[in-house]
C-alpha cells in the first residue's frame, strides 16, 4: 500500500476511534447529569469529562491533531466559565430556555476551572503517549 493510502487508512481509523470515544463519553456525561446526584462525580468528574469530550469531538475532524488543542480547549472552557460569571444566559434572554441554560451554565465556580485544567492535563498526557505510539508504529 502506498504511503498516502496508508495515511488515509490510519486517519480513517483515528476518526472512527474518536467518534466512538465521543459517543461513549457523551453517554457517560448524560448518565451523570440525569442519574448521579452526589457531591463528587457530578460536579467534578463531569467537568473533567466535558473537556475530554470536546477534545474527542474535535479530533474526529482533525484526526492528526493539533499539539496545543488541550490548551485551546482549556481557554475555551475558561471563557465559558467567565461568561457564566457575567450571567450571559440572562444577558442573552435565555434564562427560560432550559437546554441553553444547562448547556452554557449559570454558576461561576473556580473549582470548575480546576476540573477543566485536570481534564486538559489528562489530554496532554494522552497526546504524549499516543505520539510515542504513532512514532513507533
Amino acid at each position: 500500500m502506498e504511503s498516502n493510502e496508508l495515511n488515509h487508512v490510519k486517519s480513517k481509523h483515528k476518526r472512527i476511534g474518536y467518534a466512538l470515544a465521543t459517543i461513549i463519553i457523551l453517554m457517560i456525561e448524560v448518565f451523570i447529569a440525569l442519574f448521579v446526584h452526589d457531591n463528587f462525580i457530578r460536579p467534578y468528574i463531569g467537568d473533567v469529562l466535558v473537556v475530554i469530550v470536546l477534545y474527542t469531538f474535535i479530533r474526529i475532524w482533525m484526526p492528526n491533531g493539533v499539539s496545543l488543542l488541550p490548551l485551546y480547549i482549556y481557554v475555551f472552557a475558561i471563557f465559558v466559565e467567565v461568561m457564566q460569571y457575567l450571567h450571559i444566559v440572562d444577558i442573552l434572554g435565555l434564562q427560560n430556555n432550559r437546554f441553553m441554560s444547562v448547556l452554557i451554565g449559570g454558576t461561576f465556580d473556580w473549582k470548575d476551572i480546576v476540573c477543566y485544567g485536570t481534564g486538559c492535563i489528562c489530554l496532554i498526557i494522552f497526546q504524549a503517549i499516543t505520539k510515542k505510539d504513532d512514532n513507533n508504529g
